[in-house]
Order: C-alpha cells, then sequence, then structure tokens
C-alpha cells in the first residue's frame, strides 16, 4: 500500500557508506525523514499503521522490539509519536541495519534505537550472544514478509528478495521469536496479508490472550488486503474482530481516520470503542 499522496515525493538519489543508492523520503507529514534504498525494499503505510497500533503508553519508559526493522520506519515512527520509548530493531541484512542507524541520526533518535545485525529465525543461544535476553520487552511488533519462497516470482534485488520472501516454516519462527522477547502481560503486534490470518492466530493462541483482528480495507466495498493482529502474552481475555479501517473515500482520498494515522502521527488502538 502506498504513501499517502500529500506525502512529499522522493528526494533527489544520494549513495550511503556501503555503495547503496537511496532516496530521502518524508512520512507523517514531514516529521520523520527516511533514506530507503532506490532498489530494494521500500516502506509504505504498513510499517506506519504496524507502529501506531503498538500499545506504548507514553511517560512509562517502555521497551519495544521490532523484528526485521527494513530501513526502520516503523521504529522510527513509533519514536516519533512516543518520545521516551526506547526501540530495539533486529535486522539481518548489515546494509539495511547501517541504514536504519543512519536514520536513527537524521531524526534525532540514535540514543533511543539501536539496531542489532541477527537472523530472528537463530536458534536462541545466538539471538542472546547478539544482545537480545528473553522476555525483556513490553511490546514487540513486526511486518514479517509476505511470501513463501517460490509462491511468487522472486524481486531481482536480493535485499528486497531477502525482506519479501522467506521459507515455508519462517512465519512460525518469526512468532516464536516475538513470544520468547517480550515478557509476561506484553503485547505482540503484527501486520500481515488476510491469507496468513488463520496461520497467526493458531500460532498466537497458545501463549497469548486479548487476541484482536483490526482489518483494513482499501475501499468500504472491498475485502480488507492488511490485517492487524495483537495478543496479550499470558492474557485470558477472549478473542474480538473488530470493525476495522477503510482507507479510502470514493475519490481515491485517504478517509480522515486514516490521514490522522499516517500524517497525523495518531495511535491506532486496537479495541471496541
Amino acid at each position: 500500500m502506498s504513501l499517502p499522496k500529500t506525502e512529499p515525493g522522493p528526494r533527489p538519489l544520494e549513495t550511503v557508506a556501503d555503495g547503496m543508492e537511496v532516496t530521502r523520503d518524508a512520512f507523517l507529514d514531514g516529521r520523520l525523514t527516511v533514506c530507503q534504498p532506490k532498489s530494494g525494499p521500500r516502506a509504505a503505510i504498513d510499517a506506519v499503521f504496524l507502529a501506531a497500533a503498538v500499545p506504548v503508553v507514553a511517560g512509562a519508559g517502555q521497551r519495544v522490539l521490532e523484528a526485521g526493522t527494513g530501513s526502520g520506519v516503523a521504529s522510527l515512527a513509533l519514536g516519533a509519536r512516543v518520545e521516551d520509548v526506547q526501540i530495539t530493531g533486529v535486522e539481518v541484512q548489515a546494509a539495511l541495519a547501517r541504514l536504519v542507524r543512519k536514520n536513527a541520526a537524521l531524526n534525532a533518535m540514535q540514543d533511543r534505537l539501536r539496531v542489532i545485525e541477527a537472523d530472528v529465525t537463530s536458534p536462541w543461544i545466538q539471538l542472546e550472544e547478539a544482545g537480545i535476553a528473553r522476555e525483556s520487552f513490553d511490546h514487540a511488533a513486526a511486518n514479517p514478509p509476505y511470501h513463501t519462497n517460490g509462491s511468487v516470482r522472486q524481486p531481482a534485488d536480493r535485499h528486497t528478495a531477502t525482506a519479501y520472501s522467506f521459507g515455508a516454516d519462517a512465519l512460525e519462527k518469526w512468532v516464536r521469536f516475538l513470544t520468547t522477547a517480550v515478557a509476561p502481560r506484553g503485547t505482540v503486534t503484527l501486520i500481515h496479508k488476510p491469507q496468513a490470518l488463520p496461520m497467526l492466530l493458531e500460532l498466537l493462541e497458545p501463549r497469548f490472550g486479548a487476541l484482536r483482528v483490526f482489518p483494513l480495507f482499501p475501499a468500504s466495498a472491498s475485502p480488507a488486503s492488511r490485517v492487524l493482529v495483537q495478543g496479550t502474552k499470558g492474557s485470558k481475555a477472549p478473542f474480538e474482530l473488530l470493525p476495522g479501517m477503510v482507507l479510502h473515500e470514493g475519490d481515491g482520498r485517504y478517509t480522515s481516520q486514516a490521514d490522522a494515522v499516517l500524517r497525523g502521527a495518531r495511535a491506532l488502538t486496537l479495541k471496541r470503542v
């Protein structure tokens, strides 16, 4: 899903230290400036909605983990919304991990956003050696790759291929990683395609309650194109399927609710109001 049409377009190309060509793009109505690969994985509104849904409490000094940080848009958007949150990003691709650090500095968040280069599907002994402690985060979030290897044509760019597709059992490993990283009573929030919902619920239900599904609809008469899924570790509260949000008006403009998230940095509470 693309960025709001009111966002400034990409700025001229530049080359970062490792030779990667990047553009500078604006998010949250210009509050964030983010370097993204010209030809690699590029974030759009999925990352902003993921950040908006993480239930961080301002003033609590909470710790958040993002798995698969990419260029850092979700983590940066969360940091822009809540000033005292401490964020740890985990990214397997070294070039993208360096880009996140650059973006954190560009947005004066280098003291609140750290990046660990690691594979979230690795054994936990390796993850602990990399600096990720079990059950040490108040919240965890992820926008996992949407495609299994072989289900779609692989992108030519290797960074994009790694970010957008993975092995058949990888989603289970991602959820297991998030489950282990988050503390009891902490939350896990994911955004994915609706086709992944049955598997996500099956993977989360043994350890999580208060499971909530929040669909995102491109238009009022369209099926959902994304779902936000959230649960609380150790909770016994029942499952809720929420009304969700329509993203576009009939003329293609973003709805006021979507615009409040995408441009206004408003939190998205995943509960019935």
